[in-house]
């Protein structure tokens, strides 16, 4: 198949895929991945969370709004109301994985969402697995063996906070008969130098040139909390746990924490979940927390550890 068709196959593809998941409203960041879906959604609501003087969604996500002609709200919070958030989304998730600052995101969007009286959204959740988005996917020896064990265990948070919420998530990018398609294409198409930088997700951006800026499509990858400017908690959030708490918390509980935010993560865990939950007798345990894992997991939900991952990336 030649790549122009592949281009206009992907797009069609795409098109379909988000006509069959259309919702009221798009968790929106300005990112490619949601950029996209808002592409062919034009009619939807988008919202954007950004931290006060923090994160780069902001000027993406208008930029975008913009050019698409597309409602946008953006919501800015302050730093107080983002530390509010983060017991409600360690209890909905039951985790004090340290990738809290991203779910908190997801969970003032979709919140956000919630108090505008929308009842289902989308998001872009899934491109970055399926297409090679993520920047560490491209010093690993076996990707497409690596890849389709991720694929095997994605799980993304805004589907669990949606539930609680009841909020309908929908993701494009993960409809079935669109994943099939995307998963049979090359990874020499997804993974691909251009104008001498070695990109992923090289066939997105490619096939949907004129559907969007340039500026939009050729843009790196900004993780949620990043974007947000949710990243600055994790200095908040160290600065509330002394040396002295820290040292104890290691002797007093069977965790290796990773440092002081993640051991903060876990007070409130305690608080707001309880004890961490014994390992079924079919998992395996957790070399991290003793939580219980799936056999074939790489990840553990409760603790966020990624031994068994970073070994399947060496």
């Amino acid at each position: 198949m030649n790549e122009k068709f592949l281009f206009h196959e992907l797009k069609e593809r795409f098109a379909e895929a988000v006509s069959r998941n259309r919702a009221e409203g798009i968790l929106f960041s300005g990112g490619l991945d949601s950029a996209l879906v808002a592409a062919y959604s034009k009619n939807c609501k988008a919202i954007s969370i950004g931290l006060e003087s923090h994160g780069e969604d902001q000027y993406y996500a208008e930029k975008v709004a913009n050019f698409l002609k597309l409602g946008h709200c953006h919501k800015t919070v302050t730093i107080e109301e983002a530390i509010a958030a983060i017991p409600k989304v360690i209890k909905i998730l039951e985790s004090f994985d340290p990738a809290i600052p991203n779910d908190v995101t997801a969970y003032l969007g979709i919140k956000c969402a919630k108090d505008m009286d929308i009842g289902s959204m989308m998001t872009g959740d899934g491109s970055d697995e399926i297409f090679a988005g993520y920047d560490f996917m491209l010093e690993i020896k076996d990707l497409k063996g690596y890849m389709a064990r991720m694929h095997s265990a994605m799980q993304f948070s805004s589907n669990r906070i949606g539930e609680i919420l009841k909020i309908d998530i929908r993701q494009p990018f993960l409809d079935n008969a669109f994943m099939d398609f995307s998963r049979g294409i090359d990874l020499s198409l997804k993974i691909r130098k251009e104008n001498g930088q070695t990109r992923g997700k090289w066939i997105l951006r490619k096939a949907f040139e004129g559907v969007l800026p340039q500026e939009i499509l050729w843009q790196t990858k900004r993780p949620l909390e990043y974007g947000s400017g949710m990243t600055e908690l994790r200095n908040v959030i160290e600065s509330k746990v002394s040396d002295k708490e820290f040292e104890d918390g290691k002797r007093r509980f069977p965790i290796k924490f990773w440092n002081k935010e993640h051991f903060y993560y876990y007070t409130v865990y305690r608080e707001v979940v309880g004890e961490i939950p014994a390992p079924k007798k079919d998992e395996k345990i957790c070399k991290c927390c003793g939580a219980g894992m799936d056999q074939s997991a790489f990840h553990c939900k409760v603790c966020g550890d990624v031994t068994e991952w970073k070994k399947l990336s060496n």
